[in-house]
């Protein structure tokens, strides 16, 4: 961060890769172990998030310049783990396949109610609305967030259909046929687990179906790293998938599928890496040189993160009633398959148009 640290071959991305190699040896040392343990005494405070420290923590991270997430992010702004079917996507095309998984674990059909929980610059909930011919409401504390999303509504015609509100989710109160939220939860603070799934079964219909899409741990509990809570995501919290499936059951809710996204967001984090790296003059203009070394840090150790530590992501779909769903799998390959027909056949008609 400060400039005395000077890597003369190879980049800070290989430095951190050989540094994380071998976690688990770092993770062994005692002074690593105590200060996880004094981490875990202070836990509840450090990840305690009221709607007003809430509210401060995502300006603290949303609330920067559109401009500077324009120059790293797809052209939709999708800002959490894409979806890398083959691994040789472009990144643009594995986040279009990230909002199509979801959409197909939320079985839509035309006309429902969608709740987006932390809807960010709106570009899922545009898709959803777009393709799926739903109504969507879309909730975020960033009044940055949300006037980008409001005027992409506008531009897309889509804003009879969608509505986007600065506004907690705890202080929701609409009933809603799905209910999704990506790149959230790790937002909420283990103290705030019990509210939040409790919220999303308040919202939701008797028949409905909700995905929930945030980065995970694989260990016992989850946490938070100390630089990441300091100068990134103040009052972040890591679920493990143990302790989050256990809120999702206190609340009542049926957990009806799980799935474990491993290296995608490796592969997203590179990409942000990289295009970060080629916009760098743009993103030193718009703030300065100390700002552009924190952020190539964040990006390249959280990637490391991914690609040798413990970190994933995971979705997990809920409902209330344990028929909501149906009883296998096949229907979120065939609802993917029945859009790429579809996007396939739009394309062949606006060519023959042309």
């Amino acid at each position: 961060m400060d400039g005395t640290l000077r890597i003369e071959t190879g980049s800070l991305r290989d430095l951190l890769s050989i540094c994380m190699a071998d976690l688990d040896a770092v993770d062994a040392l005692p002074g690593k172990r105590i200060r996880q343990g004094l981490d875990a005494f202070l836990s509840r405070r450090l990840h305690h998030n009221p709607i007003n420290r809430a509210r401060c923590n995502v300006a603290h991270h949303y609330d920067l310049s559109t401009e500077l997430y324009d120059l790293f992010l797809d052209a939709d702004r999708q800002y959490s783990c894409a979806y890398f079917a083959t691994g040789n996507e472009t990144l643009d095309e594995a986040q279009a396949l990230k909002k199509r998984h979801i959409a197909a674990k939320l079985l839509l059909r035309p006309g429902l109610d969608v709740l987006d929980i932390g809807s960010g610059w709106g570009g899922l909930a545009l898709e959803l609305a777009q393709q799926h011919q739903a109504r969507v409401t879309g909730l975020s504390l960033s009044t940055e967030q949300i006037v980008a999303a409001r005027a992409s509504a506008t531009q897309s015609g889509l804003s009879e259909q969608v509505a986007f509100k600065l506004r907690d989710y705890r202080q929701e109160k609409g009933q809603y046929d799905r209910v999704v939220s990506v790149g959230m939860f790790e937002h909420v603070g283990r103290s705030g687990f019990d509210d939040y799934f409790s919220t999303i079964r308040r919202v939701l219909k008797q028949d409905g179906v909700a995905l929930v899409h945030a980065i995970g741990t694989m260990a016992p509990k989850g946490g938070s790293d100390a630089w990441i809570r300091k100068y990134i995501f103040p009052g972040g919290y890591l679920p493990s998938l143990s302790e989050t499936i256990s809120a999702a059951e206190r609340s009542g809710l049926w957990v009806t599928d799980v799935e474990v996204l491993r290296l995608h967001y490796a592969e997203t984090l590179r990409h942000w890496s990289e295009r970060f790296a080629a916009e760098r003059g743009t993103a030193r203009r718009l703030y300065d040189e100390r700002f552009c070394r924190i952020w190539e840090f964040y990006l390249a150790v959280c990637e490391m993160a991914f690609r040798h530590g413990r970190l994933m992501v995971f979705q997990l779909q809920l409902a209330k009633r344990r028929d909501t769903v149906p009883l296998t799998r096949n229907y979120i390959a065939d609802a993917e398959a029945d859009h790429h027909c579809h996007i396939r056949a739009l394309g062949k008609q606006i060519g023959r148009a042309r």
